[in-house]
């Protein structure tokens, strides 16, 4: 048994839907269907999720909402009209959503997250009857009945493990059970979500739960590639990987799939498979917990991420006096996440994600860090990007690092962090963001010559 999930792009207008009714019906063990919300329909279109966020904001703010409400209900209807749903059905999907602004929420926290998780939900029910319409036999099913029970986070929201028992009760199903991603529910019954991309989350929760032999999850490319087809032309397909190549370089910026996904997966040994809605013959990318390396090629893949930001601290016998305890506290308080903390003797630096600070909180965080710790020197450098090297044949390979940092040096790309984790499996170079493009075409060329 297969649970499948499909991205905004898959699920877009009726053309799009129309090929995946086919895929479903091409495989009678996709028995989970999970589903995304409408993405973009051409360059420049505006995502069902988006639009509802404007539909909340409105809602919040008493500003009138017929435009948003109108522009929602159609791209719900132009699929509907397409397959032929019954009215009764698609007056159920209507009503749903004008009626949003007259339920009960907690907050507008929950408000954001109910209208938000809405785009997935009513999907779910439309595409349910789609396929009913193509003579599948097929049934809507809520997160809550499901038993997709969250964390009380109404907008990153988390998985309570005792929720699989209850997931696994529907593994015997004979029917295809449509089920909406991204969002379930807390013990109070509010709509919680997961970070924004979640309904690859939901999918490999599905998986794991009913304990399905494989999780397909459908996209609109080919395969996970080697480096960023923006930046790389043609790059090499990655047809197998494991879990730790995807995570690591889901980190660094592929954003095929959402990295947070791949646990429940993980949990499960679940066999992941990246797929093409619009070519579903093509091989994909496998991703498994062991796969058989070439020599050849120990380097899997390269990403890149921006928007990095860099708080040196310089002081004189740094590391005898619990510094970096009192920089944790100090981040505690202001709930901020940092990524890596690389230091020397004196010195040390955080690096974090940036958009986490706005320039009043960047003041305030200097100045209490010169309290505390008294240092001799301190600034904020921006716009870093962190650059990663990844591939399961790296470990017990000399010369690797070699191979990269003289690589990179040739395109004169300045260094400003080197890590490699224990793992052996992955590299993390630290470099300005504007310099990132040469630097993964530099690293591609070295890695996968004549490919």
């Amino acid at each position: 048994m297969k649970v499948v999930k499909f991205g905004g792009s898959s699920l877009a207008n009726s053309v799009q839907v129309s090929k995946v009714v086919k895929i479903i019906q091409a495989d009678d063990q996709r028995r989970f269907v999970i589903v995304s919300a409408p993405g973009k329909r051409f360059k420049g279109d505006i995502k069902v999720t988006d639009l509802l966020i404007q539909y909340a904001k409105a809602t919040m703010n008493n500003t009138p909402t017929e435009t948003i409400t109108g522009q929602i209900i159609a791209r719900y209807e132009e699929i509907a009209t397409a397959f032929k749903v019954p009215q009764t059905a698609f007056e159920k999907i209507k009503t749903t959503i004008l009626s949003l602004p007259q339920q009960d929420y907690q907050d507008d926290g929950y408000l954001m997250a109910a209208f938000k998780a809405h785009g997935e939900k009513l999907n779910a029910m439309l595409f349910a009857e789609v396929l009913k319409t193509a003579g599948v036999n097929a049934k809507y099913l809520d997160p809550k009945d499901v038993g997709l029970k969250l964390t009380d986070s109404p907008n990153d929201a988390e998985i309570i493990p005792s929720s699989y028992e209850q997931i696994n009760q529907w593994a015997d199903s004979k029917l295809v059970r449509v089920i909406p991603g991204f969002f379930g529910y807390n013990d109070q019954g509010q709509i919680c979500t997961f970070s924004r991309g979640g309904s690859d989350i939901t999918g490999a929760i599905i998986a794991r739960g009913v304990h399905a032999k494989r999780y397909e999850n459908f996209t609109d490319v080919d395969a996970i590639y080697a480096a960023d087809p923006h930046i790389i032309h043609h790059p090499i397909a990655i047809h197998n990987m494991t879990f730790r190549e995807m995570r690591e370089l889901s980190y660094a910026g592929f954003s095929v799939f959402h990295d947070e996904a791949l646990i429940p997966a993980i949990q499960g040994n679940i066999q992941v498979v990246v797929k093409n809605t619009n070519h579903p013959s093509e091989r994909g990318t496998s991703i498994t917990s062991h796969k058989r390396v070439n020599p050849a090629y120990p380097v899997s893949g390269i990403a890149s991420s921006p928007g990095f930001c860099g708080i040196y601290i310089r002081k004189y016998m740094l590391d005898k006096k619990r510094f970096s305890q009192k920089i944790l506290n100090l981040l505690a308080k202001y709930d901020l996440s940092y990524e890596h903390m690389p230091s020397g003797i004196d010195d040390l630096t955080v690096i974090m994600r940036q958009d986490q600070l706005t320039p009043e909180l960047e003041d305030r965080l200097i100045r209490e860090l010169v309290i505390a710790l008294q240092p001799d020197e301190i600034h904020i450098s921006h716009n870093y990007a962190l650059l990663m090297v990844v591939g399961e044949g790296m470990a017990d390979r000399t010369g690797i690092m070699s191979k990269a940092t003289d690589a990179l040096a040739r395109q004169n790309v300045k260094l400003t962090m080197v890590n490699q984790g224990a793992s052996e499996i992955s590299m993390m170079f630290g470099i300005k963001q504007d310099e990132a493009q040469a630097a993964i075409k530099a690293l591609y060329d070295t890695f996968f010559p004549d490919l």
